[in-house]
């Protein structure tokens, strides 16, 4: 196909092609042309002129097909006005001779054909160059038409129409001429003839100013007879012909000279009439009509009623909304006239057409065009048109004869006007929800009161729409819901004598109630006992009155009918009430049954019938509503009334004999509703009655009394048939306009679902029995009669076939398959095709459900066979699609051959011309076998594509179903082929260009069926091969089709179904390149030449694509369309809102929340002025008005539109948290905002808050809530965002008079409560988030906080409440969970700065009094704010808390919960509550938990004496018998708090749920923190045990690490508890038995006397549980199983542990380390063993060096201080355990020696490990053990020679920081016992000496040596103190020569090293210190030895001068000589 893409056509590629292929190639070229042509060079194209005429005159004279020849044309056009324009007048003659020509040949047709689609090119491209050549080209054209056949006609309007519009103005005198041949053509057979003359006449009223002035009348009657047996393609183009022309008369394009009758336009009057007498007489002539009226005859077909209704929504359109606002009144009255005129409702089937068609005319305008506020007017209208009916209803209730006042033929016409009305005026309201709140207040229309007063109407069709009014006013607006239904109960009870009343206000009461099932706010609980008060009250005076004993029976049956809809929660406390109304209607028994029918007359039986019909359908009711209360208990008391009903079936026949028709409706209607109920019970419930129910159902569907009513198959069928197959059917079905059908009250579909159900019951024999008689009574019937018994019979097998289909079940035995097979066989031969379709369906399922593969194949071969016999139509297309059918559920046909077969057929039969019935059955049932066969069809793919493309280039665009099926085929193809398409090779190439040349085909096809599947075949090619799909192409044919179409939305579904293909594709291109896609749709308007430029397109040229989407979205009506339009924003969003489009996409958001109409009512005006004095006084007037005006390129968006721009807004802002920080950092934006173009979220943080600003203080509840989300998420994200120009300070602070301001109206009186709740969230989180620290900023937002509290303390009046109490407990836990929320912040502030506080008292105390105001007002002054409320909130929370404690209780407790409810929730709405419960309680558990820390446990004196409640009316006389001690209520809270969390904890909640997890163990932390809970828990070892337990799961469970770290807190306070219990225990034992028989004692803590420690019952093997999970997931080496495996991180070492896993290990370690004492002798020594063994495990891993990492890890020297902290932890835990008295104690004291000796050992053994160990740590760690453990354990050999050869070997070390660490250690131990030092002192001291004399030699270069040097000196000197006083001055006499070789001469001072330099300062101070301590061996010394004198001296006279230089460089004037020359004279 490459080779096509040239200017000229190549003819050596052309001819090496194919037959076949050929015309593929010349379509490929002329497309490609088609574009290449305007973007050419001009002198190109006059340079190849000519050899490109000759070219496309060889293409004109080959018979093109018909996209090929309208391709041709426009190419050749194109030539001619971009080239050399001459020759073109000689072009037309040679079309023109060709059309003349007689040439009959089959290839002279398609010729014929190019020549008039090329004149119309020529002339729509060249205009008035051509004018010359117009009149004979027109009545050449003319001439030709009259003798054409259809395509010809068809073709040849087509060409006028673009004739018409080249020339414009210049065919003025042609025009009458045109409008005579368009005429004819307007009612052709052929509909798409009609089509095109409809196109015709649309181009010619342009200039034509006849056609709506003096020709209007004609051509109006001439669209009402092209109207009659149109289809739907005519009735859209015809309606918008008349439409346009109507529009154009009543508002002129254009001046026009006046009519005859001397006006130049047309009143709207003139043109309603118009349209109402084509509704009423229909296309007929006068004559006609009249002698149809004479006759009685004049019904108007369906057809024509529906093309006027169509025209007057097109006509409405087109004059557009603002026309539409200002004429409304006129047009609704004159819309009133229609639909009341006698002769449009003469019978109830015509009523019901023509309610729905001015219905849809009412919906389609106003819902359409009208913004908000337009709407809100257009309700007021309608209201005052439903008032003005009044006068009827009066009279009614004046007087019960109605024909004394006002005649019947006035109250039916006054029905018509009301049911229209009222229905509208409900949809209105409906759409408008929350912002219709000012209607209902406005007192000029009473709107409530009037549609109430409706509810008296004589006519029960009046009174049931003013009941769904009032159903609509409740679900958009939920506080009207209680209000209303108290007011029409109350009316019902006063007026119960007027039948009329009861009927009226009884439905009313019924809607209401049934409304609250879309109102997620509720009713309250009584209003459902008053309703089923009601029901029962009207049943029992039934049959008081006979007058109104039909209407109360009605009335209560459809009360308890739709009191049952509230659900299990409400109808399980009146089941018994129910259960007894049942067994009251139906008699006791069946003899009593029988009885019955000997009485009574027809009366008596119509009420029964209706009351037994109403109480059946209420239990139906049951089991769709209440399927879960429906116990088997339940079942069997319905059992009887059942069996009664069932039996009554039987006797029917027998009642209308005797009472004929006036029971007859009523004996239908019970027969409807007792199949319905038996359908969805399960059949073995009413085994019994099997029989009588099978012989009813039979006689129903074949019985002779039914053949005589029409049969309703598109009632019956469509369900029944695949959805698939249905648009076989035509658009209808698909298509609102043909469902105004009437469901007949014949019970078909219910007898044919219910036939589904019980037929596999039945006996087998029974079973062949009843399809054979099926069989024999459609064999016997002719005609109508037969195919409505075949439709009967056929839809109850298919529901049997799909029933056993969908559950796997079988048909029963052999023998029935030959009749059900006969029976399908005789429907697939059927002249309806929704009976063909149902039977294909239905043979596919019967061989799915006999699952036999012989049954399989001999079925097929049936449908072979008779496809070779049968001639007709109708049989070959039914078995056609029966071939397709079959693959559908038998997994595809698996041999080859059979596939091969199959599709020969279905080959041959698609290209049978003469049938395009049968071509299109077959086509539908090829693709069919495409979708189903999957790769098996790949060998198939080649041939397949070239029948596709062969019939597409060649099927007349005359029957377009065709063109469906191929659509279907391509797309089927696509999806086989799948991503092979991406593929590079010469045949998938071909395929490709194959597809690409279908889409294109069917892209350019008239029918928009067509073109929505091009769209989605397009699509799916671009799923599978993305590069291959031209987007510069495909999206502006996209965008035009939703910018061309959306003016006429609303018209009808092909443009629906277009439009929702264009979305849908569009959704898929966004989803991987929107950007490219925006670019072509802004584009396309750039370049796009329109001639009536539409809203849209400046929309798009102003806000692009994405703009246009949105206005799109405000239009739609229609849920998928609108779902898949919000989808393709969210990705064009996710695509480019953070990637340099985000103001781009801020600002559109704004935009659509700005455009908004302000219908807001006086009243409420003032009120809102009151609020601004009120701000002002609260310093609030910064807060700006939401009321924008709307400027932006957005007119009166809907507040859906708005409330979906708000949700965009907080997408946006989570997309951001994901991407640049710069978007959360104000700082780094304004820097990077600098450097380069880019934009940040933070800078739009004003917008941000003004939009959430505008939507919080909406009149749309809906938008209300979002807004408040928003606000959330703002506060959320922004509060910690510091301020760079004002540093102390954050970016929200500006906002915060914004922010009070959105949030007010929140907590007006009349706010839902739900709005209510969402702003405490929000006010929690504003207050919590710290952004304002000023307490007088934050008491506003607080006041609203403290007015919702003082509304939960005061409780509500039960009588005045609007929603359901689940209402009350939302709203009411929604602030205790803020409040809750705010303490935990008041208090976590205020500790943090008790803690700041206490550091800084500790450095400097003055910087306080600089921030003490500010700090005061964070921290402690939030607290003070909350302190005031703190007694009340503490105990709603006790009581909130014990409210979820019990909801919490398992099922089988639920007899224990109180009958009243809990403080907040009552018990009726239990299950309603515990959500809200759930999602407040843990916040409310920490605040709690802080509170009760507070007190510490200590009861405040005025708190009551019991667990309090809120004395709420539901906890009233709740108290205890007894009050309660103090010590009671604490073990209760304690209990209560403790329950509740490990409940939580213990449950296996998602890890969505870690903030409450957090919550639970925060309130735990700060519970142990209290000494009393502490007490109590030590004392309750099972409950300490149970809390371990359930802390190990959650550290076995839970990866976070701040779990994991309170978990470690949380075991460390418990063994605190035990350990406090434990000595508590030992103390006061020793106190009772004194000093004197302390051997005797009784020993406390775990393990007694055995030691023994049992699992689950020990709190120190739980612990010591925990913590070796903890040691053991961070450091594996320590067990022997898994030593070697890697722990945290790579490398399988203690150095990949991160700071937080350090913190872990070292509380585990610190825990450990208290285990012992918390045991008694015996048991510590059971468990010493296991925590040395951990101990030194750690200690092995943590001194453990790699390679290449010196030093180590006491010193700091660790990566990062966590390891250091680890080391520090271990050490400490071994000194705790090492030291522990229970080494001391008696009983123990020698297992613990033992066992220390061997830890010591084990420890010793450390350093064979060679250098690589961290010495430091392991000398520690002995010098522990030498320090703490009892002096018999170190002293044992060998391990005291193995300590001295350590410290030994480590004073010889090479690491100067061992040595040094080392000689620390030995100072320590020289100063210790005598008996633990001495042997230390004698062995170690020589060395130390010895070492010291080394420095001399070798002095410190370092640091760290110096270092050494000096703890040297240390431990010599500490040596000397442990030394007798006798030794002490040979000691000395030893330390002081060392220390004077340290010191330097004044030469080598200035030269030495800083380290040796130190050294020489330090040596003297010793010298001057200890000098005077030992001066008499100072003396001797000095005076023995003068060498060492003059080297003193020295040092000292040095020193002297240095200090005395400096001080006079310091301070010249001091006086004071320095300290140290008191002590140099000591000689």
């Amino acid at each position: 196909m490459e080779r096509a893409h040239s200017l000229l056509l190549n003819e050596e590629a052309f001819r090496q092609l194919a037959e076949h292929q050929r015309a593929e190639f010349i379509f490929e070229w002329l497309n490609h042309l088609k574009k290449l042509l305007p973007a050419a060079d001009r002198s190109e194209i006059k340079h190849n002129q000519r050899r490109l005429l000759d070219q496309l005159s060889g293409i004109l004279i080959g018979s093109p097909g018909p996209p090929t020849r309208w391709l041709l044309a426009h190419c050749l056009a194109l030539i001619y006005r971009l080239g050399d324009p001459i020759s073109s007048c000689l072009f037309v003659d040679r079309c023109n001779d060709i059309i003349r020509s007689r040439d009959d040949s089959p290839s002279g047709l398609p010729t014929r054909l190019a020549a008039i689609a090329c004149l119309g090119a020529l002339f729509e491209q060249l205009g008035r160059m051509l004018v010359g050549t117009f009149k004979e080209t027109l009545t050449n054209l003319l001439k030709a038409m009259k003798n054409a056949e259809s395509q010809g006609r068809y073709e040849i309007m087509l060409s006028l129409e673009k004739i018409l519009q080249g020339l414009g103005v210049s065919a003025v005198p042609c025009h009458r001429d045109v409008y005579k041949a368009a005429r004819t053509c307007l009612t052709d057979r052929s509909m798409a003839v009609r089509c095109a003359a409809a196109k015709c006449l649309l181009e010619l009223q342009r200039e034509a100013v006849f056609l709506w002035t003096s020709e209007l009348e004609n051509v109006a009657t001439l669209c009402f007879r092209a109207f009659e047996g149109s289809n739907y393609s005519v009735r859209v183009s015809v309606a918008k012909l008349l439409g346009t022309l109507l529009a154009a008369a009543v508002e002129p394009r254009q001046p026009t000279a006046p009519r005859q009758s001397g006006r130049g336009r047309s009143s709207l009057e003139e043109v309603m009439d118009l349209l109402s007498a084509g509704f009423l007489r229909g296309g007929a002539g006068f004559l006609r009509a009249s002698g149809d009226m004479l006759k009685g005859t004049s019904s108007v077909s369906k057809d024509i009623r529906i093309g006027v209704t169509q025209a007057c929504v097109v006509f409405v359109s087109t004059l557009g909304g603002s026309w539409l606002e200002a004429n409304f009144p006129a047009f609704l009255s004159l819309l009133m006239e229609l639909a009341s005129h006698g002769k449009a409702t003469q019978t109830a089937g015509d009523a019901v057409v023509t309610h729905c068609c001015v219905s849809f005319i009412l919906r389609s305008t106003l819902g359409s065009l009208l913004g908000e506020k337009a709407q809100t007017n257009a309700a007021k209208q309608l209201c005052l048109a439903v008032a003005a009916q009044k006068q009827a209803i009066d009279a009614a209730l004046t007087d019960g004869n109605v024909e004394t006042r006002v005649s019947s033929a006035d109250v039916s016409a006054s029905q018509h006007v009301l049911v229209c009305c009222l229905l509208e005026l409900g949809g209105l309201i409906q759409g408008l929800g929350s912002t219709a709140a000012p209607l209902l207040t406005d007192s000029s229309t009473a709107l409530m009161d009037t549609v109430i007063s409706v509810l008296l109407h004589p006519a029960p069709s009046a009174s049931l729409a003013a009941a769904w009014c009032l159903r609509c006013v409740a679900t958009a607006m939920p506080s009207q819901c209680s209000l209303l239904l108290d007011r029409c109960a109350e009316r019902l009870v006063a007026l119960k004598s007027s039948p009329e009343a009861v009927a009226g206000y009884g439905a009313a009461v019924a809607a209401l109630v049934a409304a609250v099932q879309h109102c997620p706010l509720g009713i309250p609980h009584t209003r459902g006992m008053v309703v089923l008060g009601l029901a029962e009250d009207l049943l029992r005076s039934a049959a008081q009155n006979s007058r109104i004993s039909l209407q109360r029976t009605q009335s209560g049956w459809l009360l308890v009918s739709s009191l049952i809809t509230l659900g299990p929660a409400v109808v399980e406390h009146h089941l018994p009430r129910l259960l007894l109304l049942w067994r009251c209607v139906f008699p006791a028994s069946l003899r009593e049954q029988e009885m019955e029918l000997r009485r009574g007359d027809y009366f008596t039986w119509q009420v029964t019938l209706e009351g037994r019909a109403g109480a059946l359908f209420a239990m139906k009711n049951l089991l769709l509503h209440c399927r879960e209360l429906v116990t088997d208990d339940i079942m069997s008391r319905l059992l009887t009334p059942l069996s009664c009903a069932v039996a009554l079936l039987t006797k029917l026949p027998a009642l209308l004999r005797s009472y004929s028709s006036s029971v007859r409706s009523w004996s239908l209607v019970y027969r409807l509703r007792v199949y319905e109920l038996l359908a969805l019970l399960p059949p073995h419930i009413y085994q019994e009655s099997f029989g009588v129910v099978m012989n009813q159902l039979v006689s129903d569907l074949s019985g002779q009394d039914n053949l005589n009513q029409p049969c309703s198959e598109l009632t019956l069928l469509p369900r029944l048939c695949h959805r698939d197959d249905l648009p076989l059917v035509g658009p209808a079905l698909q298509n609102t306009d043909h469902r105004y059908i009437e469901e007949q009250l014949h019970g078909s579909t219910a007898a044919a679902r219910l036939f589904g159900a019980l037929y596999p019951h039945v006996i087998s024999a029974q079973r062949v029995k009843i399809l054979e008689q099926f069989v024999e009574t459609v064999n016997q019937l002719k005609g109508q009669r037969q195919q409505t018994v075949q439709t009967h019979v056929c839809a109850a097998l298919c529901s049997l076939l799909k029933h056993q289909g969908g559950i796997r079940g079988s048909l029963g035995p052999e023998e029935v398959r030959s009749p059900a097979l006969s029976l399908l066989s005789g429907a697939l031969e059927s002249v309806s095709p929704l009976l063909r379709c149902l039977a294909a369906e239905g043979l596919a399922r019967l061989v799915q459900v006999v699952g036999d593969p012989g049954f399989t194949v001999s079925v097929s071969l049936l449908c072979f066979d008779r496809l070779k016999t049968a001639r007709d139509a109708a049989s070959r297309s039914g078995y056609a699609l029966a071939l397709g059918a079959l693959h559908r559920y038998t997994g595809g046909i698996s041999s080859a051959q059979h596939l091969s077969t199959c599709l020969g057929v279905l080959f041959t039969l698609s290209q049978d011309s003469t049938s395009p019935e049968v071509q299109t059955w077959s086509l539908h049932s090829m693709s069919l076998v495409v979708d189903l066969s999957g790769g098996v069809y790949r060998a198939h793919a080649e041939a397949s594509f070239t029948l596709v493309l062969r019939l597409l280039l060649s099927a007349p665009p005359t029957h377009p179903e065709v063109h469906h099926s191929l659509g279907r085929c391509l797309h089927a193809l696509i999806t086989c082929l799948g991503p092979d398409l991406q593929g590079e090779g010469a045949a998938v190439s071909a395929l490709r260009s194959s597809c690409l040349v279908g889409c294109g085909v069917m892209q350019d096809s008239p029918d928009s069926l067509v073109q929505a599947r091009a769209i989605s075949c397009l699509q799916q090619l671009h799923m599978f091969s993305p590069p291959h799909v031209n987007l510069a192409s495909l999206v502006p044919a996209l965008c035009e089709i939703l910018l061309d179409y959306s003016l006429l939305a609303h018209l009808c579904s092909s443009y629906l179904c277009l439009r929702r293909a264009g979305v849908a594709c569009l959704r898929q291109l966004v989803q991987r390149e929107a950007l490219e896609v925006s670019e072509h749709a802004v584009t396309l308007v750039k370049e796009l030449p329109r001639r009536d430029n539409t809203q849209l397109d400046v929309t798009i040229k102003e806000v692009g694509l994405e703009g246009a989407l949105f206005t799109l979205l405000d239009r739609e009506s229609d849920p998928g369309l609108r779902r898949d339009i919000q989808e393709t924003l969210v990705h064009m969003m996710a695509s480019s809102a953070t990637s340099g489009k985000l103001g781009h996409w801020l600002k559109l958001c704004k935009d659509v929340l700005s455009a908004t109409t302000d219908c807001r009512a006086p009243v409420e005006a003032r009120q809102e002025d009151d609020e601004e004095a009120d701000a002002g006084r609260d310093d609030d007037s910064s807060a700006f008005k939401a009321r924008s005006e709307s400027s932006g390129p957005f007119t009166a968006l809907r507040w859906a539109t708005r409330r979906f721009a708000m949700e965009c807004v907080c997408r946006i802002i989570a997309q951001c948290e994901t991407a640049d920080p710069a978007h959360f950092d104000m700082a780094l934006a304004q820097e990077r905002r600098l450097q380069e173009s880019t934009d940040f979220l933070v800078l739009h943080l004003g917008e941000l808050v003004r939009m959430a600003f505008m939507a919080a203080t909406d009149h749309s509840d809906q938008l209300r809530l979002a807004g408040l989300q928003t606000l959330l998420v703002i506060i959320r994200r922004f509060s910690a965002i510091p301020e760079p120009e004002f540093p102390g300070h954050v970016i929200l602070e500006q906002y915060q008079a914004n922010v009070g301001a959105a949030l007010r109206p929140a907590f007006s009186a009349d706010a839902p409560p739900d709005v209510t709740a969402k702003a405490c969230q929000v006010c929690s989180a504003w207050i919590a988030s710290g952004v304002v620290s000023d307490l007088r900023d934050l008491r506003r937002v607080h006041q609203l906080l403290a007015s919702s509290l003082a509304k939960v303390q005061a409780g509500r009046d039960p009588s005045s409440q609007l929603y359901n109490e689940a209402t009350v407990t939302m709203e009411t836990l929604a602030v205790l969970k803020a409040w809750a929320e705010v303490y935990i912040v008041a208090v976590q502030r205020s500790r943090q700065k008790e803690s700041h506080d206490r550091t800084t008292d500790l450095s400097v105390s003055s910087s306080l009094a600089n921030d003490s105001s500010g700090s005061e007002s964070g921290g402690a002054g939030l607290l003070k704010l909350v302190q005031s409320d703190l007694s009340t909130l503490s105990r709603l929370w006790l009581s909130a808390l014990q409210d979820y404690a019990l909801l919490t209780l398992p099922q089988e407790y639920a007899a224990q919960l109180p009958d009243t409810g809990g403080s907040f929730y009552t018990a009726e709405t239990v299950n309603q509550a515990r959500a809200h419960y759930t999602s407040s309680w843990p916040p409310v558990l920490h605040a709690t938990s802080l509170w009760l820390h507070s007190t510490g446990f200590v009861m405040p004196d005025d708190a009551p004496p019991y667990l309090s409640r809120p004395a709420t009316p539901t906890s009233m006389g709740n108290t205890g018998a007894r009050a309660k001690s103090p010590e009671d209520i604490n073990t209760d809270r304690l209990h209560l708090i403790l329950g509740i969390s490990v409940e939580f904890l213990c449950s296996p909640h998602s890890a969505d749920q870690m903030e409450n997890i957090t919550s639970c163990l925060r309130a735990l932390q700060a519970l142990l923190d209290v000494s009393w809970p502490r007490a109590k828990i030590g004392n309750d070892q099972a409950l300490s045990v149970e809390l371990l337990s359930v802390l190990h799961r959650l550290m076995v469970t839970r990866e976070s690490v701040s779990v994991q770290l309170a978990v470690l807190d949380l075991l460390r306070q418990v063994v605190t508890a035990a350990h406090e219990h434990v000595k508590e225990r030992r103390h006061s034992a020793e106190v009772d038995d004194g000093a004197a028989e302390k051997e005797t004692l009784p020993e406390f803590g775990e393990g007694r006397d055995t030691g023994g420690l049992i699992p689950g019952h020990s709190l120190v093997f739980g612990a010591l549980e925990l913590c070796l999970c903890v040691l053991v997931r961070k450091l594996p080496q320590l067990s022997p199983k898994l030593a070697g495996t890697s722990p945290t991180g790579p490398g399988g070492s203690v150095w990949s542990l991160t700071d937080s896993d350090c913190q872990l290990v070292s509380s585990a370690l610190c825990v450990l380390s208290e285990l012992p004492s918390i045991c008694s002798p015996e048991g510590s020594v059971s468990i010493l063993p296991t925590v040395l063994y951990l101990l030194l495990g750690v200690l092995r891993e943590l001194v453990h060096l790699p390679s290449n990492h010196p030093g180590s890890l006491a010193a700091g020297s660790v990566g990062g201080s966590g390891l250091g902290s680890v080391v520090q932890a271990a050490l400490q835990a071994l000194k705790s355990v090492v030291a522990s008295p229970m080494s001391r104690q008696e009983k123990s004291r020698g297992a613990w020696s033992r066992l220390l000796r061997s830890a010591l050992n084990t420890l010793l053994g450390l350093w064979d490990a060679g250098d690589s160990v961290d010495q430091v740590s392991l000398l520690t760690a002995l010098t522990v053990f030498l320090l703490s453990a009892a002096p018999d354990v170190c002293t044992v050999e060998p391990l005291h020679k193995l300590c001295l050869q350590r410290f030994s070997s480590s004073m010889e070390a090479k690491d100067p920081q061992v040595v040094s660490r080392c000689y620390q250690l030995l100072t320590s131990v020289f100063q210790a016992q005598p008996a633990m030092a001495v042997p230390y002192i004698q062995a170690l001291g020589p060395q130390l000496v010895r070492t010291l004399q080394k420095v001399e030699r070798s002095r410190p270069q370092s640091q760290e040596e110096l270092h050494g040097v000096l703890e040297g000196v240390r431990a010599m000197e500490a040596l000397i103190q442990a030394a007798e006083e006798a030794q002490r001055p040979q000691l000395v006499a030893v330390l002081l020569p060392l220390l004077i070789s340290f010191l330097l001469d004044e030469n080598a001072l200035a030269s030495a090293p800083p380290a040796s330099r130190s050294l020489h300062e330090a040596a003297l101070k010793d010298l001057m210190r200890l000098g005077p301590q030992h001066s008499a061996v100072f003396r001797s010394l000095i005076a023995s030895s003068p060498h060492l004198k003059s080297r003193l001296e020295a040092a000292v006279k040095g020193n002297q001068e240095s200090l005395n230089a400096k001080a006079s460089s310091a301070n010249p004037a001091a006086k004071s000589s320095p300290s140290i020359t008191l002590k140099t004279n000591f000689l």
